[in-house]
């Protein structure tokens, strides 16, 4: 059973700075897909980035140039940096494994980032 935990959520003004970061638990294979999610109140959940075990990353057309996704393997970690934070950024972030062996998805309970304007 894989368990994620999220941290660095918090309150930070527009145009602030904030790394999030997911620590794994659990067998983590090597073939897998980590990511960051996240849902606004009253909006569905949506990608806001992806990385895979070969390192290539997709991004969020709104996020782009300003977030950075990154994983350490050996840590079983995945950062988000997120850099230039707006208003509209305020969300409940998860981290979310895919692993694609076993074709299951874990998913974190969440940290909260909020950014005032």
């Amino acid at each position: 059973q894989v368990q994620l935990v999220e941290s660095g959520g918090g309150l930070v003004q527009a145009g602030g700075s904030l790394r999030l970061s997911c620590a794994a638990s659990g067998s983590i294979f090597r073939l897998s897909v980590m990511g960051w999610y996240r849902q606004a109140p009253g909006k569905q959940r949506e990608l806001v980035a992806s990385i895979t075990s070969g390192g290539y990353k997709n991004y969020a057309d709104s996020v782009k140039g300003r977030f950075t996704i990154s994983r350490d393997d050996a840590k079983k970690t995945v950062y988000l940096q997120m850099n230039s934070l707006k208003p509209e950024d305020t969300a409940d972030y998860y981290c979310n494994i895919y692993q694609i062996e076993t074709d299951m998805n874990y998913w974190g309970k969440g940290t909260l980032v909020t950014v005032s304007s």
